[in-house]
């Protein structure tokens, strides 16, 4: 349950980890987030998510979803804690095949560093498309006092070959899948009695994934990766909502014929990310009139960390809404 109002949803996968932080339960989480699940909770539960460069955090020992498109991040109160969080857990692992092997910058030492020289682009097409109208305030509320802490803002063009970014999710959907499948094949074989029904028939769909359909996919893949730095060729960062509508009720996703549906609406503004492996953090930026937490990811370019965290950081000093804490009774 979102400890904000134990009738609606946390978000997920890792809305555990999202509503234990934001419930203080503990200084911090670590999740994972293949398609937003590190994000979308952090977002809804009003704590800060990050998730990093793919292949920055080692996934070894993490049960897969996606080898293509998992990654792990920390989840806190606050942007400091993010930086101290993924300072440890940062670094090369070469028993993770997805591993990069890049210095890992002191990001505390950084994070407070001036943001006043910063250009930010706004990719309105798709991620700003269809908005909550409460989400919408928030955001151009948001917007606002980020032009107060930085050196420009404008609007910018998708960071894909199309507005709706089918180039993007399609490829990622085959491959998500199909490796899914891969990795869960045996035990849906043996005990499938171990899965959810919603849960065992996603993986299933896998099986019809064609050899030739996920090698397409997967050189898809590489190409966007391969080309996606051109986009900040003009801009530093880029500012999204982190969902375009607030929780869904439990009672509402417990309708199984539409929940699936549903849980893609909330993950649309995260799952592009994923793809790209760019580096993303959701902050708190506000509330809705029902009291639930509306989040921000600001986005940066491969390896840019060190800025995403100062940005989130300058914005935290700035606002109040990460102060703000649930009321447990």
């Amino acid at each position: 349950s979102n400890p904000w109002n134990v009738a609606y949803s946390p978000g997920g996968s890792s809305g555990g980890s999202a509503a234990a932080v934001a419930a203080q339960l503990c200084y911090a989480a670590i999740g994972s987030d293949t398609g937003g699940s590190v994000r979308e909770p952090a977002g809804y539960c009003g704590i800060v998510g990050l998730k990093p460069t793919y292949g920055l955090v080692s996934t070894t020992g993490v049960i897969p979803l996606s080898w293509s498109l998992d990654h792990l991040g920390p989840m806190t109160r606050t942007a400091m804690d993010a930086a101290l969080m993924l300072q440890a857990i940062a670094g090369y692992d070469p028993q993770d095949a997805a591993s990069i092997d890049v210095p890992v910058p002191d990001y505390s030492a950084t994070i407070a560093a001036s943001t006043s020289s910063l250009r930010l682009g706004i990719p309105r097409a798709y991620f700003y498309d269809g908005l909550h109208s409460e989400i919408q305030a928030a955001m151009e509320v948001a917007l606002s006092v980020l032009k107060t802490v930085t050196g420009s803002q404008r609007d910018m063009s998708p960071l894909a070959t199309n507005d709706t970014y089918s180039s993007v999710i399609d490829p990622a959907l085959t491959i998500l899948r199909a490796e899914a499948y891969e990795y869960h094949k045996e035990y849906v074989s043996k005990s499938p009695e171990l899965y959810q029904e919603p849960t065992l028939k996603r993986i299933r769909a896998g099986a019809e994934i064609t050899t030739s359909a996920y090698i397409q996919s997967r050189r898809q893949l590489d190409q966007i990766r391969h080309s996606v730095s051109r986009f900040f060729d003009s801009v530093d960062l880029v500012i999204t909502p982190t969902a375009p509508i607030p929780p869904f009720s439990i009672a509402d996703l417990a309708e199984a014929d539409s929940a699936r549906a549903k849980e893609l609406l909330m993950l649309h503004n995260t799952r592009p990310f994923n793809v790209l492996a760019l580096p993303t953090i959701s902050v708190p930026c506000g509330f809705t009139l029902a009291g639930l937490p509306i989040g921000m990811q600001i986005t940066g370019p491969p390896g840019g960390e060190a800025t995403v965290l100062r940005l989130a950081y300058a914005y935290g000093k700035v606002t109040e809404w990460h102060n703000r804490n649930p009321n447990l009774g």
